[in-house]
C-alpha cells in the first residue's frame, strides 16, 4: 500500500499539532513539517512572561509537557516526522501537487510531492509605515528572537524607558513584561480605548488601573521613530509629543500570512485570510489550512471572523490532522471568540459578543447589566470581580460576557463561554448547578448572581444605569437626585463627590422626608457594589418613587 505523503507548511502551533495528530492515526504516513523560523512549536503566548522574568529558561517555551525541547531531532526520534527548519516554501504547485522550498542558510532549493497539504503559515505583525520603523530598538514581540532581544534588554539594565505602541492583548502583556523588567513604560494607543474587545465602560476600568503602573496615552498614534547612529532615541507622536526611549515595541495587531495561498490560487476571504470549510479544507480539496492564516465563522451569528488565537490554532490542527488521514471525518464548527489576558494583578477576559459589536452581528434588541461582587467569601480572602453580561431580549439568550478584576476571571469566562456555546438563556443560568466551597466561590457564584441581576432587570424589578450613562447625564446637566446608601465610615473614606446625598440604607426608611417631594424625579442610588443600592431602590419604589435607577457595579465599577 502506498504511503500517504503529507506536508505541513508552518511549525509554530497549529502545524506541529496537525502533524502529530496525523502520525498518531497513521504510523506509515510520510509527514514533513517545513518551518521558516529556526524553532519549532514555540509557545508564543508565553513570550511576554519570559521577557518579564516570570521564568528564566527560554527552552521552556520550546519544550513538551515532559520538558523535552521540540526540535527537529525530537520530531524525528519521537514521532518520525521530518522537520525542516530555516526553510521557506516559495511555491505551491497545485497542478503537480508539490511544494518548492529554499534553505535560508545555504540557499539550496528543492521540491517535495504531497498527497495532502496543510498550510499553517500564521500571521505577520503589522508595523506602521512611518519613518524610522527599521531603527535598532524598534521591535515586535512575535518571535523567539524578539523575546530574546527584549529579555536581554531587561536583564542588562541599560534600558530605562520603553514605548509600547498598541493597547490590544499583545500590547498590554508587553507593557506588563517590560514594567516587571524594571523599565519605565509608556503605552500609546491610536483609538480612544485599550482592549477593543471590551465595551468602553469596561475598558475605562482597565485603563484606570493600568495608569497606576504605566503612562497611558490614547487617541494618539506614532508619527516617527527618531534615531541617532541607527539606534532609537525617541518616539514622536501625531500630536507632536516626543517620548525619549531606548526601545519601542510595535503591537498594532497582526495580518494573516496568506500570500503563499493566494499565489497558489486558493480562495481568500474578506479579512485577507484563507477561506476554509468546517473540515479546515480550502478551495482545493487536497489542501487544508489552519491557525492564524484562516478565517472562521462566529457561532453566534454565523458571520466570518478573523480570530488569531493559540488555543484555536491547536484545535484546528487536530481537526486537520484527522482529516488528511481519515478523510473529512472531523469538523471545527467555529468560534465564539473567547479571550483572556493578565494585566498585572487583574485578569481581563471576554467571550461572545459585546454591546458594541452585537448590532454588527445582527442583534439589535439587547440588554446589558454590570455586576460587581467578590469571587469568594471575605473570610477566604475574597477578590473583586466585575462582569458585564449581554443578552438578546427577544429570547433572553446569553450573547456575551466581559469579566475583569483581581478575582478568578478565568473561571468566570469559561463558565460564560460554555453557556454561550450551549445557547443558554438567563433562566438556564439563574439556577445553574455550579460547584461551591468557600475556598473557591460564594454560595451563589458570581456568574449566577450576575444572571440574577439580569433576570431582575428583564422582569422590571431593577432599573440600572451604567457609569457612562450617569456621566453623560451629569455632563449634560440632567436634573438628578444622587443617593449614596453606604455607611458613614465608607462614605468618609471615599465618595464620588458628585453632589450626592448620603443616607445609610439602615436609616433610609426613617429619612424619606429628605428625598425630593416630587416622586417622579430621577433618582440614582448606589453603594460599594450596588447590592445595597438595589435594596434601597426597592424601598424607594415601594414608597411611590417612580424613576429610581441603580448605578450598576457601584463605586467599585466607577471608572472616572
Amino acid at each position: 500500500m502506498k504511503k500517504k505523503r503529507i506536508i505541513v507548511i508552518g511549525g509554530s502551533a497549529a502545524g506541529p499539532k496537525a502533524a502529530s495528530r496525523a502520525r498518531r492515526l497513521d504510523e506509515n504516513a510520510e509527514i514533513t513539517i517545513i518551518q521558516k523560523a529556526p524553532d519549532l512549536s514555540m509557545a508564543s503566548c508565553g513570550y511576554p512572561y519570559y521577557v518579564g522574568g516570570f521564568f528564566d529558561d527560554r527552552n521552556q517555551l520550546l519544550a513538551s509537557q515532559s520538558g523535552i525541547v521540540r526540535d527537529s531531532k525530537y520530531f524525528w526520534n519521537a514521532k518520525r516526522i521530518k522537520a525542516l527548519v530555516n526553510t521557506e516554501v516559495t511555491k505551491i504547485d497545485r497542478d503537480n501537487k508539490n511544494v518548492e522550498y529554499k534553505n535560508l542558510l545555504t540557499g539550496e532549493t528543492a521540491s517535495l510531492p504531497y498527497d495532502k497539504l496543510i498550510i499553517a503559515t500564521g500571521a505577520t505583525p503589522f508595523k506602521p509605515p512611518v519613518p524610522g520603523v527599521d531603527l535598532k530598538g524598534v521591535t515586535t514581540l512575535q518571535s523567539m528572537a524578539d523575546a530574546d532581544f527584549l529579555r536581554e534588554a531587561g536583564d542588562d539594565g541599560e534600558v530605562e524607558k520603553a514605548v509600547v505602541i498598541g493597547g490590544g492583548l499583545i500590547g498590554i502583556e508587553t507593557c506588563e513584561a517590560l514594567h516587571e523588567s524594571g523599565i519605565e513604560v509608556t503605552l500609546v494607543e491610536l483609538l480612544p480605548q485599550v482592549l477593543t474587545f471590551l465595551d468602553k465602560g469596561m475598558a475605562r476600568i482597565v485603563e484606570k488601573y493600568l495608569k497606576t503602573k504605566a503612562d497611558v496615552i490614547l487617541n494618539n498614534g506614532v508619527a516617527e521613530f527618531i534615531g541617532e547612529n541607527g539606534k532609537l532615541k525617541a518616539v514622536k507622536l501625531q500630536d507632536g509629543t516626543t517620548i525619549p526611549c531606548e526601545i519601542a515595541v510595535v503591537a498594532t495587531g497582526v495580518r494573516p500570512n496568506s500570500k503563499l495561498a493566494k499565489e497558489a490560487g486558493l480562495k481568500i476571504g474578506e479579512f485577507g485570510a484563507i477561506e476554509v470549510n468546517s473540515y479546515m479544507q480550502t478551495s482545493d480539496p487536497d489542501i487544508y489550512a489552519i491557525g492564524d492564516c484562516i478565517e472562521v465563522p462566529n457561532l453566534i451569528s454565523g458571520k466570518k471572523v478573523y480570530a488569531p488565537l493559540g488555543d484555536l490554532a491547536n484545535l484546528q490542527g487536530r481537526v486537520a490532522g484527522d482529516n488528511v488521514i481519515k478523510g473529512n471525518s472531523a469538523q471545527f464548527p467555529g468560534v465564539i471568540q473567547s479571550g483572556i489576558c493578565k494585566v498585572f494583578d487583574y485578569g481581563v477576559g471576554s467571550t461572545g459578543l459585546s454591546e458594541q459589536n452585537a448590532p454588527i452581528h445582527g442583534f439589535n434588541n439587547i440588554e446589558t447589566v454590570v455586576n460587581t461582587s467578590p469571587d469568594k467569601p471575605g473570610f477566604m480572602g475574597a477578590k473583586l470581580l466585575i462582569t458585564k453580561l449581554v443578552v438578546d431580549k427577544t429570547d433572553n439568550r446569553i450573547l456575551g460576557a466581559q469579566v475583569l478584576g483581581p478575582g478568578d476571571v478565568s473561571k468566570q469566562i469559561a463558565t460564560w463561554a460554555m453557556a454561550i456555546k450551549g445557547k443558554f438563556t438567563v433562566e438556564d443560568m439563574v439556577n445553574a448547578d455550579l460547584p461551591y466551597a468557600p475556598p473557591y466561590s460564594l454560595a451563589i457564584d458570581h456568574s449566577i448572581a450576575t444572571a440574577h441581576i439580569m433576570q431582575n432587570k428583564l422582569n422590571g424589578l431593577f432599573k440600572g444605569i451604567s457609569a457612562e450613562q450617569l456621566r453623560n447625564k451629569l455632563d449634560n446637566h440632567t436634573p438628578l437626585f444622587l443617593l449614596d446608601v453606604r455607611n458613614q465610615g465608607e462614605f468618609e473614606m471615599i465618595n464620588l463627590g458628585l453632589g450626592e446625598k448620603h443616607i445609610p440604607l439602615e436609616q433610609l426608611r426613617d429619612r424619606l422626608e429628605e428625598l425630593p417631594a416630587d416622586k417622579n424625579v430621577e433618582i440614582v442610588v448606589w453603594c460599594k457594589i450596588s447590592l445595597r443600592g438595589y435594596e434601597a431602590a426597592r424601598v424607594l419604589m415601594a414608597n411611590g418613587y417612580t424613576n429610581v435607577k441603580v448605578l450598576e457595579g457601584g463605586i467599585n465599577a466607577w471608572p472616572f
